[in-house]
């Protein structure tokens, strides 16, 4: 005799219903497991190419950012040159001002302006003649006073560290606007 005749009917139904659910829960849990591998691949699958798009858009902004300070130092030293430039237009400027300015103090030159010579207002008496180190022949000159010379002298000196320096803005707004 066996086991299962010795048990009673309702007893055995209950048993079977146990052991089909056992069955039935396992089968959901190893379907439920089955699913669970499936998604679990496929969100490993989108990180990794998550991770790799995000590697790929590093790496761009990382060659563009280099690339951008490339130009940026390549326009630095071009600005630079520039200045140097312009800084050393501007020191040669002011040494022949000062030279001049020297020369006038000592006398050793002497401003002149030239008169019109057609003027029949002027009663003045002007030499014609040049001296040893002049270039204009023949033509009325007066001299001016080193006062008024050394103010004419500075006014021009003025004008042209303006002028210098109004080129070297031009120079940098060229620089800085013209792409390269």
């Amino acid at each position: 005799m066996r086991l299962i005749d010795l048990i009673p009917a309702p007893y055995k139904l209950l048993a079977q219903g146990v052991l089909l659910a056992a069955l039935a829960g396992g089968s959901a849990a190893l379907a439920w497991q089955v699913q669970d591998w499936r998604y679990g691949r496929q969100l490993e699958q989108q990180a990794r190419l998550q991770a790799e798009s995000l590697n790929q858009q590093t790496l761009a902004a990382a060659a563009q950012q280099q690339a951008e300070q490339a130009k940026r130092l390549i326009l630095e030293q071009r600005l630079s040159a520039s200045e140097q430039t312009h800084y050393r237009a501007l020191s040669d400027a002011q040494r022949d001002q000062g030279r001049l300015r020297d020369r006038l103090a000592t006398a050793d030159l002497r401003l002149s302006v030239l008169l019109d010579a057609t003027d029949a207002a002027s009663s003045r008496t002007v030499s014609a003649s040049t001296k040893a180190g002049g270039v204009v022949h023949g033509v009325t000159r007066a001299e001016l006073d080193p006062a008024h010379a050394q103010r004419i002298i500075g006014i021009t000196d003025a004008g042209d560290q303006g002028l210098i320096a109004l080129a070297a803005c031009q120079a940098y707004a060229k620089e800085v606007s013209t792409p390269k």
